[in-house]
């Protein structure tokens, strides 16, 4: 690997990072993740968002600026820089605004298209998100709810799940932000197999499982106890898996969500498919709150982002934990390494 200088690195991969909604979290822990020497070795970056608030949380966290700063609109891969700013300094949302706002939420989509936008030119190997806030994009107008319809529709992708990565654990939903109470009108055997084609993809080329063992979740409680409780895993979600393992993957099921997530812990299954948005997310985050990672999976390019948050709360108290942003960047490596050693064997 050719360098020239403690911060500049001419061969690695690239990684972009959105700051998400300025008024959280995210240039706290964007600023506290790259700040760790062990972080900036293992890429470069690319940091879409504002430099005056990645200057202002550096300023309370005693950290000196270690970044350069550039226009957004003259984006590039061989900046002369570990990390870079692409600086939007068109936009400005005063520091003491630590709730959902038109502005950050306008701030925060721009950032997410260009961020797409070079993944898709390869000025960027993978994309890391920091959290949004969903009331801010609707405020701005926002025709998506979050990021993983946004990404999937940039990049015109007919496929999209929701994976989330937390120690042992990695899991995809089936229906992500649907009212619990509209889950059935969209509850469909396509919807359920596939989560489960795309886990069992995901996990062979980027986490390197040759035959992955997926288990699948019950929609009811007791797995429905024959029809008892719902009939939905006769009818939906029982031949998905058939047709799944038609397909030739690994799966069986449906399980019964109070024991599944524990077997899938102890080693017994690889990835787990669950139904909908909080029955995944409560192991994940009970799991692993602030190292797990969000990853979508489905679309052309790679894309993680810590599981939690924008944290409204506690932003600006310099009290934010840069775990799970990390744990986000170091996968979105791990992914692109893995894709790019894929294409080289092709």
């Amino acid at each position: 690997m050719k360098t020239n200088g403690n911060n500049s690195i001419t061969e690695q991969m690239v990684i972009g990072i959105t700051m998400g909604d300025v008024a959280g979290i995210g240039p706290e822990v964007i600023v506290k993740a790259l700040a760790d020497p062990e972080i900036r070795k293992a890429a470069k970056f690319i940091v879409f968002g504002m430099n005056e608030q990645l200057c202002y949380v550096a300023d309370a966290a005693e950290i000196e600026p270690f970044w350069g700063r550039h226009q957004h609109e003259k984006i590039s891969r061989e900046y002369p820089y570990k990390v870079v700013v692409a600086d939007y300094d068109e936009y400005s949302v005063p520091p003491w605004v630590k709730s959902p706002s038109k502005m950050a939420g306008e701030a925060s989509m721009r950032f997410c298209v260009d961020a797409v936008d070079a993944a898709q030119r390869g000025i960027i190997d993978a994309v890391v998100t920091a959290p949004i806030s969903k009331s801010s994009w609707k405020l701005a107008g926002s025709q998506w709810p979050g990021h993983t319809e946004m990404i999937a529709a940039l990049c015109k992708s007919k496929r999209k799940v929701m994976m989330f990565v937390t120690g042992r654990l990695k899991l995809a939903l089936a229906t992500i932000h649907e009212p619990l109470f509209e889950v059935r009108h969209k509850f469909t055997i396509g919807c359920v197999f596939e989560p489960i084609d795309l886990l069992n993809d995901a996990l062979k080329q980027y986490f390197d499982m040759d035959n992955p063992r997926i288990g699948v979740a019950a929609l009811n409680p007791h797995a429905g106890e024959s029809g008892q409780f719902g009939d939905e895993e006769q009818r939906i979600i029982s031949p998905a898996i058939m047709l799944a393992q038609e397909q030739g993957i690994n799966c069986c099921g449906p399980y019964s969500a109070d024991t599944l997530f524990l077997r899938a812990i102890q080693g017994e299954f690889d990835g787990v498919v669950a139904m909908y948005h909080d029955q995944g997310m409560i192991p994940v985050k009970l799991i692993g709150f602030e190292q797990a990672v969000n990853v979508t999976i489905g679309i052309p390019i790679i894309r993680t982002s810590p599981a939690h948050g924008t944290a409204f709360d506690i932003a600006g108290q310099n009290i934010a934990n840069p775990a799970g942003m990390k744990s986000a960047i170091r996968t979105a490596i791990q992914m692109a390494k893995a894709k790019k050693n894929l294409e080289v064997r092709i």
